[in-house]
């Protein structure tokens, strides 16, 4: 982390910037500004004093005995970044973001959002902080998240509908850039994931890192050991990274970056960009994407909302290169069962982006054992899609 990305914003050969020339010159204040914002202590005290008394951090380590108990294997443990408030550990970097913007002058915030958690945690920190505040979202995911849509517009956001392409989270950033581009002087452009043009991922993967330090220490005082194994669900790989940055050192903990293997593996069907996917350009930086024959972005599909982009953060581009992370597929009813089952065997309802991490670590603790420790990021909780679940799949079994 002290040496990646390097001046220009690279991973290795993933990252960098390519903007349009209106923007380079803004970006390169944003990261002055940020560059000289996270060794500062008055700015680091004023976040930290937000996470303690306004966000509720340190959120808990749990241990899930009930899911433990069902797959007969390793130990299974999970971060609850479900209790942050707001719901998600999206609130992790958006107070980072909103309190830069303020150092910069800025009078509006603006963001995409796929599944509305980036958008309620942007809102709320806005609203908290006094900033004017703009959510573009996808006419698809408006219908399938509406919860997060009413929080939004209650937390005093704007609300744009995107109504071009797939209408899902690719168009909604391709919406706010569009925005952010004409407003830029006034604005600060704050994305949702570890994604985008430098400094992007760098500034959402130091905000995130929070979550790795705590569970770090968590762990240890819970399991009385570092686990075996870090499990998180992997769309752009906000909530991965920062997890995972405690741990990359530990050449003993076995790290696991799980992507949505979607209804089957023809494009389309999935967003399994590490897993499918090529280099390529998209959102003004580098990195693995889902292209069709022609070379153009191709149609992605996910059961969650906020897993379906055809690129991810850079640094998983990076970490897939030199095999530190594995990254690996849940499909949809794989997910789903993991929704279905973690709400009964531990009073724990999911997220379905997360609900894929769970997935996959229900799997691999049958394969270890039960002197073994799994950790679980569990990036999100569900309640913003239980209406969706249910109207669509029943209470399940």
């Amino acid at each position: 982390m002290n040496t990646l990305p390097d001046e220009n914003g690279y991973f290795g050969s993933y990252g960098g910037s390519y903007l349009p020339p209106v923007l380079e010159e803004e970006l390169a204040k944003v990261a002055a500004a940020y560059m000289e914002v996270r060794n500062d202590p008055v700015f680091l005290m004023e976040m930290e004093e937000i996470q303690k008394n306004y966000q509720g951090r340190p959120t808990p380590v749990t241990h899930l005995h009930g899911l433990t108990a069902l797959q007969g294997g390793a130990q299974i443990y999970c971060k609850r970044e479900d209790l942050n408030h707001t719901g998600a550990h999206k609130l992790n970097h958006c107070v980072g973001e909103v309190l830069l913007a303020k150092r910069l002058g800025k009078t509006k915030v603006i963001a995409e959002t796929g599944a509305g958690q980036h958008g309620v945690a942007l809102a709320t920190a806005a609203a908290y902080l006094g900033v004017e505040c703009e959510i573009h979202m996808g006419e698809v995911d408006i219908a399938k998240e509406h919860p997060n849509v009413i929080r939004m517009q209650l937390l005093g956001a704007n609300v744009v509908p995107v109504t071009f392409g797939q209408k899902t989270l690719k168009e909604a950033v391709d919406s706010a850039f569009e925005t952010y581009a004409r407003d830029y002087e006034t604005t600060l452009y704050c994305i949702g994931s570890a994604v985008g043009p430098h400094p992007f991922p760098m500034m959402v993967r130091d905000f995130q890192t929070v979550v790795g330090l705590e569970a770090r220490q968590q762990i240890q005082e819970q399991a009385f050991r570092q686990p075996d194994a870090v499990v998180a669900c992997v769309g752009g790989g906000s909530n991965a990274i920062g997890i995972f940055s405690a741990f990359l050192d530990d050449d003993n903990v076995a790290l696991y970056g799980v992507e949505p293997g979607g209804r089957g593996s023809a494009l389309g069907d999935h967003a399994a960009t590490i897993t499918h996917g090529s280099d390529g350009v998209i959102h003004g930086f580098n990195t693995l994407l889902l292209t069709d024959e022609d070379g153009e972005i191709a149609p992605v599909y996910c059961l969650a909302s906020g897993l379906d982009y055809p690129g991810v953060g850079p640094q998983h581009a990076y970490l897939h290169s030199i095999g530190r992370v594995n990254y690996v597929v849940a499909n949809d009813s794989e997910a789903l069962e993991a929704f279905y089952t973690l709400s009964k065997s531990d009073g724990i309802i999911p997220a379905l982006e997360s609900a894929h991490a769970v997935a996959y670590a229900m799997k691999l603790a049958k394969t270890m054992d039960p002197d073994k420790v799994i950790l679980i990021n569990l990036s999100g909780r569900g309640d913003k899609d239980i209406d969706y679940v249910v109207e669509t799949f029943g209470l399940g079994e």
